[in-house]
């Protein structure tokens, strides 16, 4: 089963925190301040952090241009995965993916349905990976951040994680972009 092997060195990644809200301020942002305070206490490097407003193109060009920065290995985004016609964020970060991770979002929702139950179906979190980049989508309560960090993200995030996690295949991400 899944462990941390405390043989391999712990790396830290630099992670960039998106919340996507038409109403928060940096100051009443409890989902953000939830994902910032797990990714310092794990010993990752917070890279950037930004709020914008529920806009798929420039939910999207963020998403693009932290792709871009080679200062950023993951981005975690919070809000904008319901079903409401605000609610663009999971067409955002399908605008930008190369892949896309179905698996995350079908783990999210185990995880979520052992803490809302049927109310899981309700969200669309997902994942996926484009220049090299890990993105991830996450609603916009601090709880169901909490649940993605504390059940997946901190052990795919850890290169210690055995049997696999995300961290140990980040160099092959962009492989098939590289001149053979």
């Amino acid at each position: 089963m899944s462990r941390i092997d405390e043989s391999r060195e712990f790396i830290p990644v630099r992670i960039a925190v998106l919340t996507v809200s038409d109403t928060r301020s940096l100051a009443e942002d409890r989902s953000g301040d939830t994902l910032v305070q797990r990714i310092k206490a794990a010993g990752h490097i917070l890279a950037d952090r930004k709020i914008l407003p529920d806009e798929r193109e420039e939910i999207a060009a963020q998403l693009r241009a932290w792709c871009a920065d080679p200062n950023v290995d993951v981005i975690i985004s919070t809000g904008g995965t319901g079903l409401t016609g605000r609610d663009v964020t999971v067409e955002a970060h399908r605008d930008v993916y190369e892949k896309e991770i179905e698996a995350f979002a079908t783990v999210f929702t185990i995880v979520s349905m052992q803490k809302v139950g049927t109310s899981a179906v309700q969200s669309r979190a997902t994942g996926g990976v484009a220049q090299g980049t890990y993105l991830f989508a996450l609603p916009g309560s601090p709880g169901a951040c909490r649940d993605a960090w504390d059940e997946i993200l901190a052990f795919q995030l850890d290169y210690r994680h055995r049997p696999c996690n995300f961290v140990e295949i980040m160099p092959r991400l962009d492989e098939h972009l590289r001149r053979k």
